[in-house]
């Protein structure tokens, strides 16, 4: 009976250090995740002031987080916008569709830096496409390439008048 009673007390003593411990090991993971510990609305806020790396860096942190900025498709909406004024056309195409502000980036957003170069003339003097880089090739349908042949015409025209207004003076 005493040999029972012991093993009845040294298991207690083993509950109570076991509880103790998830107890400090629960208390330390609260203080590491302070955002459990605010509303949402607070959340949102303190994420819709990050730009989109950290945003996309903020939701691999831990579930809690990466739940709460994917299921929020209004902490996207302001970095889709931005994207928007390369790919008009598509983000609204893809909008009209269905698609989420999050998905709608997603699928835009490699496309617009790949438009921006190419409407921005940073490709303009390449002469063949051997020296074209790998970087810059981006699956775009014909009336993206009708915007940049646009541009690229612009340009050349602006050029051409600028050289005969030189060789005029």
């Amino acid at each position: 009976m005493q040999k029972n009673s012991k093993r009845n007390n040294s298991s207690r003593v083993s509950d109570i250090e076991l509880n103790s411990v998830d107890a400090e090991k629960e208390k330390k993971d609260s203080q590491n995740n302070f955002f459990e510990l605010l509303p949402l609305e607070l959340s949102l806020q303190v994420f819709s002031q990050l730009d989109m790396r950290s945003l996309c860096r903020a939701s691999m942190t831990c579930k809690s987080w990466n739940y709460t900025i994917i299921d929020n498709d209004s902490l996207w909406e302001p970095h889709c916008l931005a994207v928007r004024a390369v790919c008009k056309r598509e983000i609204d195409d893809d909008l009209k569709s269905g698609y989420s502000w999050r998905d709608t980036l997603l699928r835009n957003y490699q496309k617009s830096k790949v438009k921006l170069e190419w409407l921005s003339g940073r490709y303009s003097n390449i002469c063949s496409p051997i020296s074209l880089p790998e970087n810059i090739m981006y699956p775009m349908d014909a009336e993206t390439w009708g915007e940049i042949l646009e541009a690229e015409l612009k340009r050349y025209v602006e050029k051409s008048q600028a050289d005969l207004i030189t060789l005029r003076v």
